[in-house]
């Protein structure tokens, strides 16, 4: 079993800065990808970013490369998400998730675990 709890949301100005943190329960965080998704008001959750087990590989949204940085510390069991020059068509709640073994990195359908949710606000 592994839990996910978010946290590092808020209120922020378009062109402002937010990093969210995931802390993952269990002893075998290392091994496994974690990806970001969010879900905006009315519209289906959607694929942000993923990272490796060993954090050697990343993978973007075009939405948000080159403005949001996945990164994750397995000695503290967490995953990150700095998200910067942000945009008010970024306000949605973001959910950190755990991938399965297989399967492709963007699909939600991949992770088996979500956390509960952290919002954000980017206000024009």
């Amino acid at each position: 079993q592994v839990q996910l709890v978010e946290s590092g949301g808020g209120l922020v100005q378009a062109g402002g800065s937010l990093r969210l943190s995931c802390a993952a329960s269990g002893r075998t965080f290392s091994s496994y990808a974690m990806g970001w998704f969010r879900q905006a008001p009315g519209k289906e959750r959607e694929f942000v970013a993923a990272i490796s087990w060993s954090g050697s590989s990343t993978y973007y949204a075009d939405s948000v490369k080159g403005r949001f940085t996945i990164s994750r510390d397995n000695a503290k069991n967490t995953v990150y998400l700095q998200m910067n020059s942000l945009k008010p068509e970024d306000t949605a709640v973001y959910y950190c998730a755990k991938r399965r073994f297989s399967g492709t990195y963007y699909s939600s359908q991949n992770y088996d675990y979500w956390g509960q949710g952290t919002q954000v606000t980017v206000s024009s």
